[in-house]
């Protein structure tokens, strides 16, 4: 298998699982916008919210440094293992440090906040642990085993939800449904851990090493990029938490933004798969002195590819598709903004996401970490700064106008960056297609839109759309450009 197809086959099983799960997400937070009342389900997604800063931390940016030094290595199991220790010390570390931090508090004390944070964590605690072991898979290009565990784990979280809905829990407020709701996520990360073990000891050794030289070796070489991308989640993550300190109204306010940042998850999560699966051949070829311009190429056009997307349902058909994924009691109306317009305003983060990544995977590979952080910095002290100032006034609108400005400055600067550092080959080809795909989407989008007035008709218009993309794709032969 070719190098371009081994990433592009990766790649499609690691969409092929985000496509599964997303399914499986909408059903879930549906049945969370049922089940709780709008109090409680600001509670649940506040309590998410709040653990993402500290779960970016924990990874410390171990994962694409783990991607990158294990597919290089001789003794890969020797380097795994150290990384698993390293994780273990880290993770403990930053989410000992989130429960301190929520339970001390005097803001959140006498509310359920602090005990759903706490059963929350059992979230990041074992999708982390589960994390490091994903090298395995992604180095040797298995990511089919990834599809079965994290499937796995959506429906066991998504089944057991379902069951409060079905035995008749409507907008309760009962604080014990909504820990049950969370222990369930709990319930489905481990699961996720146990089998990513049981799959990954059939590609490596899987045995935790403590290599003091070499954790010291490697946690230098991470912690830039874990820097890195702790200002990458403070700019796009940190507005849940921020919410949550500045509005008194905030189980409301996260009620509404909440559900929109776990529908947008899938947008940002995609490039991410995608260039977590170049990074190993990239890191290969730049390596051995060979030409990378084509293969930056590929991906530079498939993230834009995969931003345009989403930035066109979710400027186009953000209320039928909020309407869909929670009740009509989350839309906005004339007096208030509702969860449809924050979606429709993170449409422009959503495309601009896979741009930032890019740069940040082409300065990754070549240890440009001065710049790259000093940047990023930047952005995550822009961020803080609009959050700060715009959501006591606007809530959660503020938050969304913030995403846009950092976003577009973080766009801005980076990416002349990564083309200075690496150049990518765009071919006229990439473009034209590239337009055409988008225009013809965004077209149909538009002219369906007022047709889009209930449940079962925007399931339809999805399925048609969906449709629409592969023969757009196949006519345009989209394929032959991205392998």
């Amino acid at each position: 298998m070719t190098h371009t197809r081994a990433i592009a086959t990766s790649t499609l099983w690691q969409i092929l699982s985000q496509c599964v799960m997303a399914a499986l997400s909408i059903v879930t937070v549906k049945f969370v916008a049922v089940g709780l009342s709008q109090e409680l389900a600001g509670n649940y997604n506040s309590a998410y919210g709040f653990l993402q800063l500290f779960g970016i931390l924990a990874d410390f940016g171990l994962y694409a440094v783990a991607v990158r030094e294990v597919s290089r290595a001789s003794d890969r199991p020797r380097v795994l293992g150290t990384l698993m220790t390293l994780r273990c010390i880290i993770l403990l570390l930053s989410l000992g440090t989130a429960l301190l931090f929520v339970w001390i508090l005097p803001l959140w004390q006498g509310t359920p906040f602090p005990l759903s944070v706490t059963i929350a964590s059992l979230v990041p605690f074992f999708t982390l642990l589960a994390g490091i072991l994903r090298t395995t898979f992604q180095v040797h290009y298995r990511m089919h085993y990834i599809f079965i565990a994290e499937v796995t784990q959506r429906l066991i979280t998504t089944g057991l939800i379902a069951l409060f809905v079905f035995f008749g829990i409507r907008g309760s407020n009962d604080i014990r449904i909504l820990f049950a709701m969370l222990g369930i996520g709990g319930l489905g990360a481990l699961v996720l851990f146990l089998l990513s073990i049981f799959f990954s000891k059939k590609l490596m050794a899987i045995r935790p090493t403590c290599d003091w030289a070499l954790m010291a070796v490697l946690l230098r070489r991470a912690a830039p990029f874990g820097f890195a991308y702790l200002c990458i989640a403070f700019s796009r993550q940190f507005d849940v938490t921020m919410i949550a300190l500045l509005r008194d109204d905030f189980q409301i306010q996260n009620a509404y933004y909440g559900f929109v940042v776990r529908m947008s998850d899938m947008g940002f999560i995609l490039p991410t798969y995608l260039l977590n699966s170049m990074l190993p051949t990239l890191s290969e070829q730049d390596k051995n002195g060979k030409n990378t311009g084509e293969l930056l190429g590929k991906t530079l056009f498939a993230v834009t590819l995969i931003g345009s997307i989403a930035f066109l349902f979710s400027a186009l058909w953000s209320k039928p598709i909020t309407a869909l994924l929670t009740t009509d009691a989350y839309l906005s109306t004339v007096n208030t903004p509702g969860s449809d317009t924050a979606l429709q305003l993170l449409s422009v983060p959503l495309f601009l996401n896979g741009i930032i990544l890019y740069s940040f995977y082409v300065l990754l590979n070549r240890h440009s970490w001065k710049v790259l952080t000093t940047t990023l910095l930047c952005g995550s002290l822009l961020s803080l700064i609009l959050n700060f100032s715009l959501i006591p006034i606007y809530g959660f609108i503020g938050a969304a106008w913030t995403s846009i400005v950092v976003h577009i400055v973080l766009a801005a600067a980076l990416l002349p960056l990564s083309l200075q550092e690496m150049s990518p080959v765009i071919t006229r080809d990439h473009i034209t297609r590239g337009l055409l795909f988008a225009g013809g989407l965004g077209t149909s989008l538009w002219l369906l839109q007022p047709l889009m007035i209930t449940e079962l008709s925007t399931i339809v218009g999805l399925l048609a759309m969906t449709a629409l993309m592969v023969g757009m794709g196949c006519g345009l032969k989209i394929h032959r450009e991205l392998l």
